[in-house]
């Protein structure tokens, strides 16, 4: 049997330390044996509701022991697990589950209300809602047989579609194979000492790449235990550090800042801390001092879901002397620097490319976007960097407009849409601008059509319910009208100068 897949994982962990606890959630504790037998049960169960290779499942949900059962459960099978955005508005989510020919729709029932939606209902996915608790939510699913699933898995098949914010106004879905995982998971474990004792904290969402990617599978894969919250709590976060010794955190800037916030977060033992990874967007030098006083210095990466994500590593060691800096490349992966065709020379500003078996091979149904981001074995990933002169990078502009607001990458493109939608607006644009909380919020600049009047908060009424939270500007500046060059571009660079 060929079974070098992902799928296979819970199998070979359950035959090492079955009786080692795998997952934890709300006190509840699942162990590799339990987490293996759900698994294959649930895979069962799915092939009888027509689930086989190549089938993609999406699932939108909380960060849930019924998440990583679902996932590894399709993982055997050879299908594609499609994780859902959970704060998507719904035309947002009637283009992922379309867009993705998703068959099977497991939701949550806290979340399921938008399936009632008839743009929804007329796409005919076979909808299953279930019950989030500690792994039993899926049992009218499983089928009573556990027998090993025997479809081969290669670590060329695909293993997962993430759908992240277009350029182009749409999500774009990303391909990750089995073999771009397991090889990111290499790339992290050669980077961080983790052990088969690790206790990680899992608080970011699991339908991001980061917390499934960097912490999940590599603290499956050493055999250690995820503590799997649904959302971030940073004063629970705080005692579940102290009460269950946890050796591994992620988060993301906002994260960072509000645990940093919580009452007790100068008091708290927090010695059983041993490494503390952050994603998404540079953390400011204060709050990396803050930890620091606390005794943690929290490494730092760079990637994009395109490699599955990581593409460089600040290692702890460095991270004091080079402060802001995003690292040099992982092991398994190659990053270059480059403009007009050209490796940039030190301290000059280049386009980041990245390649390596973590990369993606590309965006599902969507040859032209594929096109144009890889280039050969080269994603092209848009972020503007320098290299000094000892190789690190620091990411210092987006080739594109995408800015990160509290880890979620918003593309100003998908929200001046929407605003277009409205009638009295004649032109607009969005840029990311800098927010002590979030890293970075939106800001919409808006032209109104002669004779008409709206406020900022008919603006952004207007954007709610078309678009995630999140992706919503925080401020709106009405002006006569936008800086545009002697060909009729925007110039977005000029707004930076405007202010409220």
């Amino acid at each position: 049997m060929r079974d070098n897949g992902l799928g296979s994982w819970t199998r070979r962990r359950a035959r090492m330390t079955p009786a080692k606890t795998a997952l934890v959630q709300d006190d509840r504790s699942t162990t590799y044996a339990e987490l293996h037998r759900a698994a294959t049960r649930l895979a069962h169960g799915l092939r009888t509701r027509g689930t086989g290779r190549g089938e993609r499942v999406a699932f939108l949900g909380l960060n849930s022991v019924e998440m990583v059962i679902a996932m590894f459960a399709t993982a055997q099978l050879g299908g594609v697990f499609v994780p859902v955005n959970t704060r998507l508005a719904t035309p947002e989510l009637v283009h992922v589950l379309g867009h993705s020919g998703a068959s099977l729709l497991l939701v949550e029932d806290a979340l399921a209300a938008p399936t009632a939606d008839p743009t929804i209902i007329d796409l005919g996915i076979d909808t299953v809602v279930f019950t989030r608790g500690g792994g039993t939510g899926l049992d009218g699913l499983m089928a009573d047989e556990d027998s090993e699933i025997d479809e081969p898995i290669g670590l060329d098949d695909l293993f997962m579609i993430q759908y992240t914010s277009g350029t182009s106004g749409r999500p774009k879905g990303v391909m990750l194979t089995h073999g771009n995982v397991v090889w990111n998971v290499y790339n992290l474990l050669v980077d961080i000492d983790l052990t088969s004792e690790e206790i990680a904290l899992v608080t970011a969402p699991l339908f991001h790449t980061a917390a499934l990617n960097q912490v999940l599978f590599p603290t499956i894969l050493k055999g250690g235990t995820a503590l799997v919250e649904a959302r971030f709590d940073p004063v629970r976060a705080i005692d579940l550090i102290e009460t269950q010794r946890v050796s591994l955190l992620f988060g993301v800037t906002s994260m960072y800042l509000a645990l940093a916030a919580t009452p007790r977060f100068g008091e708290a033992d927090l010695g059983s801390l041993r490494l503390a990874l952050s994603g998404g967007a540079p953390i400011p030098e204060s709050l990396l001092h803050t930890w620091l006083d606390r005794g943690l210095m929290i490494v730092q990466g760079y990637g994009l879901t395109e490699a599955s994500p990581g593409a460089t590593m600040l290692r702890a060691a460095d991270g004091a002397r080079k402060l802001g800096s995003a690292g040099t490349a992982c092991f398994f992966a190659d990053v270059r620097v480059v403009r007009d065709g050209r490796e940039t020379a030190v301290d000059e500003p280049g386009e980041v490319l990245v390649s390596g078996p973590n990369v993606s091979p590309g965006y599902w149904r969507d040859d032209p976007a594929t096109a144009a981001a890889f280039e050969g074995t080269w994603l092209h990933t848009g972020d503007i960097a320098v290299r000094d002169e000892e190789g690190y990078l620091r990411i210092v502009d987006r080739l594109k407009d995408m800015y990160i607001s509290g880890g979620e990458n918003v593309y100003p493109a998908e929200v001046e849409q929407a605003l277009h939608s409205h009638p009295d607006i004649a032109e607009c644009a969005v840029i990311g601008v800098p927010d002590e909380r979030w890293g970075e919020v939106g800001r919409a600049y808006v032209v109104l059509r002669e004779g008409t009047h709206l406020d900022a908060g008919a603006v952004l009424a207007h954007l709610d319910g078309r678009l995630a939270r999140y992706k919503l500007p925080k401020s709106v500046v009405f002006l006569p009208e936008l800086p545009h060059n002697a060909s009729g571009k925007l110039m977005k660079s000029r707004l930076r100068e405007v202010t409220l």
